[in-house]
């Protein structure tokens, strides 16, 4: 097996996903490789963040737009550096996570895909599909499905 030149990584801004940041950046640095950082966010009006905010309370990071995506790149930037990565992308997309993820591997010729366990065993994952069985089922690189939940 030979060692990955680009690895990229999906974070959501959880406690989970960024389990998920650590790992890949791990793997990049061990490999010398470039980490490729991604965030999907879906923008909303003033009123329907309101409503997510109040709703959806400490989860509301899921839908809350840009500005948390921004954020959460920055925190992943600073794991990235302290795992000993040199060369990080950090980009937020709108949109869906796994369309962008695995477009983004295959945009920079990446050789694994890093993402969290998170809502692969849940109800909700089974019947709505999960970010980690998707990605798995459809990228045509290596996947790590890293436990951390």
């Amino acid at each position: 097996m030979t060692a990955y030149d680009t690895v990229v990584v999906g974070t959501d801004g959880s406690k989970s996903s960024f389990a998920a940041v650590e790992r890949a950046a791990l793997v990049a640095a061990a490999c010398g490789a470039k980490l490729v950082v991604l965030c999907a966010y879906r923008p909303l009006g003033r009123s329907e963040s309101a409503v997510a905010q109040d709703v959806l309370r400490d989860e509301a990071y899921h839908v809350m737009g840009s500005a948390p995506a921004e954020e959460t790149l920055r925190t992943a930037r600073e794991k990235a550096a302290v795992a000993g990565v040199i060369d990080v992308d950090a980009i937020a997309v709108e949109g869906d996570p796994v369309p962008n993820l695995l477009k983004a591997a295959r945009k920079r010729g990446a050789g694994l895909i890093v993402v969290g366990n998170r809502g692969l065993n849940t109800l909700a994952g089974r019947i709505l599909g999960s970010v980690p069985a998707e990605v798995a089922r459809k990228a045509d690189v290596d996947v790590l499905i890293v436990h951390t939940t």
